[in-house]
């Protein structure tokens, strides 16, 4: 093992790690790092120190030592609102990159990686790429709903409702002490319930264990589980990039088209697969999307809080209904594969012990995650759209999109900055058939903040919501919903098109036809090669901004960061 490789070239090793505590005979062990992002910085990670504890058990029984390392995360939800949101992507980087100068800095045999959320569990997943030491996932869960089922993402609409008067300010005090009832992930298909279902669709985690309960006893047991599967990885020297494939992430798009996942995920999923010395490209999204079927009925775009996944049967209910679609023989962290995982679940009483805690909401499974039969829609939740106006690509979640919005002519309403567009919009500067756009807001820009509060106001008011769109190149919170398109790219900030766009340029969306243009200018429509000229003209006269920030990570994020499209990490 390479743990005892090193100590042989090392000799200040031994007597150190002696100092912390550590035996002689456990120098002699599989060394496991047990990486984690606890701290108290949120609620899915305040409660991750147990889950460690408990890892670092597991491998302990299984005859390692366990060595906890910690890289703690921010919260998108504690960082929107303010310039702290300019963080939360390039915090995904920083965190990947100091795993990887914990782990390669004293070498280990294998490692358990333990996070919960949006940048955390994506950031573990382009670590263990990097890395490629034997690796497992376990996820710290999801939090309880709050009263009347009331779960983190409706505090978005409420406080734009309040703005505009319609509920009191003790109303949405109300529903704001709440909505967070317990640790874990915020209850619904966000940003990090779909990067936990991903960890697991990859074959990272172990089979039924994503998106469990936070306080539930199985999630614990799951923790010690996976620590003892480390060592068992580590004597096998099943390494992630030998089992980690194409396969296994078109798996996970695929089940990502089923629960109607985070648009977040196309920055996600490119940048882990780059790690792993792989590329997904927008047409892979595209492509796997278009026919897929959309299943499982969990907030923001369905009715029930994330907690009932799990009761349903989680990640295996999903992919016993998509089987004939996924690669069942791709290789997992059991040391089997996908194929042998789903049918030992039927054996093991797995789907039993789901029963036994759906019963009590009173629903079915059907109820929660349809069958391939009877899906909730049939071509997919995310697509690619591009033209004139996004070279490269921009993305837009369908699912969650008014059937009067797949095929629009708008009128653009240019912002250089989302304050501004939100004042117009709480203040009805906004009207029926605009498109407003929010630019310099990519990784290059302003380091690629999400546009939440701005598509809450817009969703939230029901004259709006059906009648205008948002268009940027900045991202969107997993909880977002209604007629909004990101990601556009080139950015603004390196000449892409979207700085070029004028107020009252037409702008033509087709959601079905994948199309997004610039077809008028001044109102008027023009043809393609008129429109080419117009842009043409427009770009000589074009300066770029000031960078944003001039000094510490933003600005090294932002020097270095790919495009929206490719994944916003840093090469």
């Amino acid at each position: 093992m390479i743990s005892q490789e090193i100590r042989k070239i090392a000799p200040e090793m031994d007597p150190l790690r002696i100092g912390m505590g550590w035996s002689a005979e456990d120098l002699e062990k599989p060394q496991i790092i047990v990486e984690s992002t606890f701290g108290d910085s949120h609620p899915g990670s305040a409660h991750l120190y147990e889950f460690a504890n408990r890892a670092a058990e597991g491998v302990a029984q299984a005859g390692g030592k366990a060595a906890r390392y910690f890289a703690t995360d921010i919260c998108d939800g504690m960082a929107q609102g303010h310039d702290g949101i300019n963080y939360s992507l390039a915090s995904r980087d920083t965190i990947a990159n100091l795993i990887e100068i914990h782990a390669n800095a004293t070498p280990f045999d294998a490692g358990v990686f333990i996070s919960s959320c949006d940048k955390a569990v994506p950031a573990h997943l382009m670590a263990i790429g990097r890395i490629n030491i034997p690796s497992i996932i376990i996820t710290g869960g999801v939090m309880e709903a709050g009263p009347d089922l009331l779960t983190l993402e409706q505090i978005g609409a409420y406080s734009a409702m309040c703005q505009r008067g319609e509920i009191t300010e003790e109303q949405l005090t109300w529903y704001k002490h709440h909505a967070c009832p317990s640790c874990g992930a915020c209850s619904f298909m966000g940003t990090a319930s779909t990067m936990q279902i991903m960890a697991e669709a990859l074959g990272l985690m172990l089979p039924g264990s994503a998106l469990m309960p936070a306080t539930c006893q199985d999630l614990k047991d799951f923790a010690e589980k996976a620590g003892k599967q480390a060592v068992a990885l580590a004597k096998m020297g099943l390494k992630p990039r030998d089992m980690v494939t194409m396969d296994s992430f078109e798996n996970a798009i695929m089940v990502h088209a089923a629960i109607s996942g985070s648009t977040n995920s196309l920055l996600h999923l490119p940048a882990a697969a780059h790690e792993f010395g792989l590329q997904i490209d927008e047409k892979t999204f595209d492509r796997i999307h278009a026919d897929a079927h959309y299943l499982l009925d969990i907030r923001p775009a369905g009715k029930w809080p994330a907690e009932y996944f799990y009761y349903a049967g989680g990640v295996p209910a999903i992919m016993e209904e998509i089987k004939s679609r996924l690669h069942l023989d791709a290789m997992t962290v059991t040391g089997k594969t996908l194929g042998e995982n789903l049918e030992d679940l039927k054996k093991n009483g797995f789907y039993e012990k789901c029963d036994e805690y759906l019963k009590k909401t009173g629903l079915s499974r059907h109820d929660v995650i349809r069958s391939y039969e009877k899906p909730i829609g049939t071509n997919g939740t995310i697509a690619v759209l591009k033209g004139n106006l996004a070279p490269e690509g921009a993305v837009v979640k369908h699912s969650a999109v008014p059937k009067a919005m797949h095929r629009a002519v708008l009128k653009a309403r240019p912002f250089d900055c989302e304050e501004d567009a939100i004042d117009a919009i709480l203040h009805h500067r906004i009207q029926p058939g605009d498109a407003v756009f929010i630019r310099y807001e990519g990784p290059k820009g302003s380091g690629m903040p999400e546009m939440f509060y701005t598509t809450e106001a817009i969703s939230s008011d029901e004259q709006l919501s059906a009648s205008i769109a948002l268009l940027t190149d900045g991202r969107f919170s997993g909880a977002s919903k209604g007629p909004a398109i990101g990601h556009i790219s080139p950015e603004a900030a390196v000449g892409g098109p979207i700085a070029l766009v004028e107020e009252g340029d037409l702008i033509e969306i087709d959601i079905p036809a994948r199309k997004l243009a610039v077809i008028g200018a001044n109102g008027e429509r023009k043809t393609e090669d008129e429109m080419e000229e117009i842009l043409r003209e427009r770009r000589k006269n074009w300066q770029p901004k000031p960078e944003k920030y001039q000094s510490g990570v933003l600005k090294i994020f932002s020097q270095h960061a790919v495009s929206p499209m490719k994944g916003g990490y840093m090469e």
